[in-house]
């Protein structure tokens, strides 16, 4: 096992292989049980040109031994082990693996995602109140990406109502992302579980937020929509969702809001509109 662990991490850390491409040489590796030719693996699992290029030049480096060094430090979970949600395992192109501080347990509870713009109107904070309080008493976690909005007020009602919650992030596990979030961020790690499949000093680049919104619905049984402009992260996480048959959820706004935009477009395309917080609590067959 401790081999295949260590395979998964220098893969992960692995610069320029594409998610997809990552995946496929796992997928090769465990059923081949080779976890120590990376030229026949390139062969047989189906690898862009560019991913099996960077992997060439980049499996035996010195910058690669050094990532794996140090974030092998750090307490990671991979996709072999045990613990690793059955759920988030059966997505799309899951992470190999996630680097974490706090509880892992909660990877393994009733969860419901929650995203939505980072401009948060004080409608979208009322709708929050109303709706995750009695979902927070009932052990549901809340999972969201520890942005500005939507995120970081559903993690602060969690946090509030002494809930779980788990933050998922599209950097580093030593970075935070808005900087403003330092507390917060801390906090979830302290009391709940904050999450990254980046390594140790990975920015926050652009592309890593799409990224994250896979792993937040994969985490997720239910995922909440509150407040979202025509195009938005939201809306892909939402897609996601629906992708991996998630019940996706969002909270019906005014037709002349340019954030209820993208809420009213999913409950019009078959999202179920919610109202209550009972109609969150049906999804998990709980009742008040």
């Amino acid at each position: 096992m401790l081999q295949v662990r260590d395979f998964l991490l220098r893969l992960s850390l692995c610069r320029g292989v594409g998610l997809v491409s990552k995946y496929r040489l796992w997928e090769c590796a465990r059923q081949t049980r080779c976890f120590n030719n990376i030229d026949y693996l390139i062969d047989h699992a189906n690898v862009s040109l560019r991913s099996a290029t960077a992997l060439k030049n980049n499996w035996g480096s010195t910058e690669l031994d050094d990532a794996v060094a140090a974030n092998g430090q750090i307490a990671f979970i991979t996709i072999a082990d045990p613990l690793y949600p059955l759920g988030l395992k059966e997505t799309y192109c899951p992470p190999l693996v996630l680097f974490y501080r706090g509880n892992l347990g909660l990877l393994h509870q009733p969860s419901i995602g929650v995203v939505g713009t980072r401009q948060i109107t004080n409608y979208g904070q009322s709708a929050l109140r109303g709706l995750l309080p009695p979902l927070i008493k009932r052990q549901i976690v809340i999972v969201s990406g520890l942005a500005q909005g939507v995120d970081g007020f559903s993690h602060e009602l969690a946090l509030k109502y002494r809930g779980q919650t788990i933050g998922v992030i599209g950097c580093g596990i030593d970075q935070v992302y808005p900087k403003s979030h330092y507390s917060l961020q801390e906090e979830v790690a302290k009391c709940g579980l904050l999450l990254s499949e980046y390594g140790l000093g990975e920015p926050p680049l652009p592309y890593h937020f799409p990224e994250r919104n896979r792993i937040i619905a994969g985490l997720s049984e239910v995922v909440l929509v509150v407040e979202a402009k025509k195009r938005s992260g939201s809306l892909i996480t939402a897609n996601i969702g629906l992708d991996e048959n998630r019940t996706v959820c969002a909270v019906p706004g005014r037709i002349d809001a340019p954030l209820s935009v993208g809420c009213n477009s999913l409950i019009a395309a078959g999202a179920k509109p919610i109202l209550s917080a009972q109609d969150l609590l049906d999804e998990f067959q709980l009742y008040n």
